[in-house]
């Protein structure tokens, strides 16, 4: 009993603290979205006690050096610059996202790399319309795609004056086919951690950081949580190869699973991520605080707060929160419910 007795003051007692993320996650606004997404901003981001907002920007921004990557609905330097500028005004961090390696592509729509550059693709010539995969994946073993890839990342983070760059990751299903011929026959855990060192190392040489989501490090046979948040396709080993730097957004929707200590006890910075589920997003909060109440200063200090997803689009999202314009969907809904629980108990600890 001594020896436990002993421990105990280097044990890290943090509850009380502050967590140093209370983020929300959103897809960047359409051009005639601007005056509600600023609005949003300055008012509700404010008042709900976020300090950090990811902004899925994709290819929706008019890329002055690649401009043929710009997909439709394409935000102007300017506009980009105006929402930076209502973040600092508010005291919110804004970090730009692009998804990198898979999500090339949606239903028949491949988006704008792939469109532009079909010679990236990690399955070149295969899947009309894309029928028959979930999204496209770029190889990226391909010599010019970081090229393209390194140009597109360091215009938005001049744009927004951004100190970390989210690159979203998930859901990489194609990755090591035997149709790309620089993948095929390659571990697949290797390529998957060999991208996201690539992307670190271009923004580390620049004292940026990296998020990432944190699905294809999960072993989702071991864990029984499967395909789509945990990976079934052989990358999960990568959380080994990985630099210690990189931030993980651990998002679990309709089970608070515990995995945001599998992250922080293999040394990798997390922050859970829910949906659209209160009592989700409310349990993984409290496995949060747990942790930064109880565990090491080590396992305790990784544990870094709260990502929320909306996955409604900005324009809805908003609009649903103010409970303004046509009646919402049910999905905004639901988002913005959990929002609000999840933030009112978040600020218990500001």
């Amino acid at each position: 009993m001594s020896r436990w007795i002993l421990a105990l003051p280097f044990l890290a007692v943090m509850s009380a603290e502050p967590l140093p993320v209370r983020g929300i996650h959103l897809g960047a606004p359409k051009p005639e979205e601007m005056p509600l997404a600023l609005r949003f901003i300055e008012q509700a981001l404010p008042k709900e006690g976020v300090n950090l907002l990811v902004l899925e920007i994709n290819y929706h921004y008019q890329f002055t050096k690649h401009p043929e990557v710009t997909d439709p609905d394409a935000l102007s330097r300017e506009q980009v610059q105006e929402l930076a500028a209502a973040c600092r005004r508010v005291g919110v961090r804004l970090m730009p996202m692009v998804n990198l390696l898979g999500h090339q592509s949606w239903a028949k729509t491949t988006f704008g790399l792939l469109r532009s550059h079909p010679e990236f693709d990690e399955t070149p010539g295969k899947y009309p319309d894309n029928a028959g995969i979930y999204c496209r994946s770029y190889c990226s073993l391909h010599p010019q795609v970081h090229e393209v890839l390194f140009d597109l990342i360091d215009e938005l983070m001049e744009a927004t004056g951004a100190s970390a760059f989210h690159a979203g990751m998930d859901e990489v299903f194609l990755i090591g086919e035997d149709d790309c011929p620089r993948c095929r026959g390659k571990i697949r855990a290797e390529l998957f951690a060999g991208e996201v060192k690539a992307v670190r190392d271009h923004l580390a040489a620049r004292g940026r950081e990296l998020w990432i989501w944190g699905d294809r490090l999960i072993d989702g046979e071991v864990t029984g949580i499967g395909k789509w948040e945990a990976s079934i396709n052989a990358t999960a080993p990568a959380i080994d190869l990985i630099p210690r730097d990189v931030v993980i957004s651990d998002w679990h929707y309709e089970a608070p699973h515990p995995t945001a200590a599998l992250f922080a006890l293999n040394g990798l910075k997390v922050v859970s991520s829910p949906w659209r589920k209160s009592s989700v997003a409310l349990a993984q909060f409290d496995q949060i605080r747990d942790a930064r109440a109880h565990s090491t200063a080590q396992v305790g200090g990784r544990m870094l707060g709260m990502l929320q997803t909306t996955w409604t689009g900005f324009g809805p999202f908003a609009r649903a929160y103010f409970n303004e314009g046509e009646p919402p969907r049910a999905q905004a809904v639901e988002a913005v419910q959990c929002f609000k629980e999840l933030f009112r108990e978040l600020r218990t600890m500001q």
